[in-house]
């Protein structure tokens, strides 16, 4: 399954470190995330709790850029 989520970063680095962090999330099968558009993009693996799974994206994103934001 893909979903698209709208987020909030100020820069074009702190968006990488936002993808790295979603692809390095448990139950993420592939992310991306477009600075320009200010859009996440997350295939989830196979059976996975997509709100579960997208709790930790947002917990993992923040760690990497406190200030981001992602919306679920």
């Amino acid at each position: 399954m893909k979903k698209t989520y709208k987020i909030e970063v100020d820069c074009a680095n702190c968006a990488n470190l936002m993808e790295e962090a979603a692809k390095n999330t448990a139950g993420v099968k592939d992310a991306s995330v477009n600075f320009m558009t200010l859009k996440m993009k997350v295939e989830f693996e196979e059976g996975q709790d997509v709100q579960a799974v997208m709790e930790n994206v947002r917990n993992n994103c923040k760690r990497v850029e406190d200030d981001c934001e992602v919306f679920i």
